[in-house]
């Protein structure tokens, strides 16, 4: 049975360091729920604590109604997938996947039922008697991700699953990774510091700094409605500028910091004469095909990636900025081409100075 977990006022400290100073989380039962965040930021420290191998100083650790603070990491019902497989080199394909139902005394028939079950479910039934050291990288992760759903567990807990693998595999195992778990209806939660990985396979996100969380959203909330600046410079590529909030008679918005105005009518708590931060992401932005009026650029140089061309652009205050457009069939605009911004106003995120709040609903 399937189970949320509640996270309340969680504390862990080494020695004089506090890790995590107080963090609070609720998962859904069912839910695929990542922990992301650069390296350092307590994101794996947690997904320990929740397994129970790391100590908890503080705060309490919930399996739907059970505390688990002080329960042994095996009484826990979890599953746990390791960045480096953690399978067992002597042992075949089919008596690693059956490991952890041996250790459960299972019944003989009901341990090769399951075992037969998640090896198809995972789609490695032709190396069961193998050995790992015969298969790809891709196909170990494979048989240590059946190895800790064949027990049915609870909670499947995956820190940094994919990150030994290269980037076509990382792909293809993430939407294996988000199939199985669709199927299989199981809580599970996520380690890793790949936005776009996280992007991929998640119901929530929690983006994560310094132990506390920043914000908890979907995929899309996150993106394009960051709480703050970390989220936003950390989830997807953007482009930071500064700015003031004017306001005449009842239009309102973003003057830039070269003077072009951006009318918006979705601030809020937005003060006339406010010091703000602009971010907008590459596809925001787009090159105005009259070219006389929005903000004053130069094209440094483009990349053509087929369907998109990517322009990077040196503005008046000395920053470079990104766009994403659509490839057209006419020529790419050549390099050092005066060209002006136009600004997808609906869809930019205005920070207070300090890049803490946001200012826009």
């Amino acid at each position: 049975m399937n189970v949320g977990i509640s996270i309340k006022h969680a504390v862990k400290k080494y020695g004089d360091f506090t890790a995590i100073p107080d963090l609070s989380l609720e998962i859904r039962p069912g839910e695929f729920f990542t922990l992301l965040g650069p390296s350092g930021c307590g994101k794996t420290t947690l997904l320990r604590m929740i397994a129970g191998f790391n100590s908890i100083e503080g705060g309490e650790f919930y399996f739907g109604t059970r505390l688990i603070n002080n329960l042994d990491p095996a009484k826990r019902n979890i599953g746990m997938v390791f960045q480096n497989y953690a399978i067992f080199p002597h042992l075949t394909v089919r008596k690693n996947v059956a490991f952890g139902l041996q250790n459960r005394k299972m019944p003989k028939e009901q341990i090769a039922e399951q075992t037969t079950r998640f090896l198809g479910l995972m789609k490695i039934e032709e190396y069961a008697d193998r050995k790992p050291e015969q298969l790809s990288g891709g196909q170990q992760q494979r048989v240590a991700l059946a190895r800790a759903l064949a027990i049915e567990p609870d909670v499947l807990l995956m820190d940094e699953p994919l990150s030994n693998l290269d980037a076509k595999l990382r792909v293809e195992m993430r939407e294996v990774i988000r199939e199985i778990q669709n199927r299989l209806g199981i809580t599970t939660v996520y380690v890793t510091h790949d936005q776009e990985e996280a992007m991929a396979v998640s119901d929530r996100i929690a983006v994560m700094s310094g132990g506390v969380i920043q914000q908890v959203g979907s995929p899309k909330n996150l993106y394009q409605r960051p709480a703050n600046l970390f989220v936003s410079t950390f989830i997807g590529r953007t482009n930071v500028m500064t700015g003031t909030i004017y306001r005449d008679e009842n239009i309102e918005g973003v003057e830039l910091f070269d003077g072009t105005r951006v009318p918006m009518n979705n601030l809020v708590n937005a003060q006339k004469g406010q010091n703000v931060i602009v971010s907008i992401r590459p596809e925001e932005l787009f090159i105005e095909e009259n070219g006389r009026e929005g903000l004053s650029a130069r094209v440094a140089y483009s990349t053509f990636l087929g369907l998109n061309t990517h322009y990077f652009v040196d503005l008046s205050d000395g920053k470079r900025a990104e766009i994403i457009q659509e490839s057209r069939i006419d020529d790419i605009i050549e390099n050092g081409t005066e060209v002006k911004l136009g600004i997808k106003a609906e869809k930019i995120n205005v920070f207070t100075e300090d890049g803490k709040a946001a200012l826009v609903r």
